[in-house]
């Protein structure tokens, strides 16, 4: 049940390679954008489309890993390629919601203040640095290399777990300054 959607080649490992770059350079040039771009009114309801996207990719995470730890390859792929979608769709509404809006300031006082940053933080750090995990991960599966996948999963699963997971406190946190 081998399903090879990519060939395993040079060309395609040097593309993972180079796209698990360019995606976060571009994501952070974009949002680094000092004049904001005029979308309209409707972009301030994104965070709380993020908010859900993160949401469901952690379910869809979840239930992928159990469907795997059950020997169900087909559920698996269906919700591995499901939180994929779901995270390029996070990365262009998250990108369309910072280019037309300024940040939201976080107005929690004491002991949330913290760790709201730090949550905050972990998130963004952890955020690029998955691109390439899942990235790869995707590919190996993609290409046959099972192996290899199994190998990098280890990693890549509870790292962007987090990082999903992570997203929800987040705005659930800073939900109630959005205007």
């Amino acid at each position: 049940m081998n399903h090879i959607i990519l060939e395993k080649s040079t060309k395609n490992d040097n593309l993972v390679k180079i796209l698990s770059i360019v995606i976060p350079v571009a994501v952070a040039l974009l949002i680094g954008i000092r004049t904001k771009i005029d979308l309209g009114a409707w972009t301030k309801t994104l965070p709380h489309v993020i908010g859900l996207l993160n949401t469901t990719t952690s379910i869809t995470l979840i239930l992928g890993f159990f469907a795997i730890k059950n020997k169900n390859i087909v559920r698996h792929r269906q919700m591995m390629g499901l939180s994929f979608i779901q995270g390029a769709l996070f990365l262009v509404l998250y990108i369309l919601y910072h280019i037309s809006n300024q940040s939201t300031p976080f107005g929690g006082e004491g002991i949330l203040r913290p760790i709201y940053y730090f949550l905050l933080v972990s998130h963004i750090v952890l955020s690029i640095g998955v691109v390439w995990f899942v990235l790869r991960a995707v590919y190996f599966a993609l290409s046959g290399q099972i192996t290899e996948h199994k190998r990098i999963v280890k990693w890549t699963f509870p790292l962007w777990l987090y990082v999903s997971i992570t997203g929800v406190i987040v705005y659930l946190m800073i939900s109630p300054y959005y205007n």
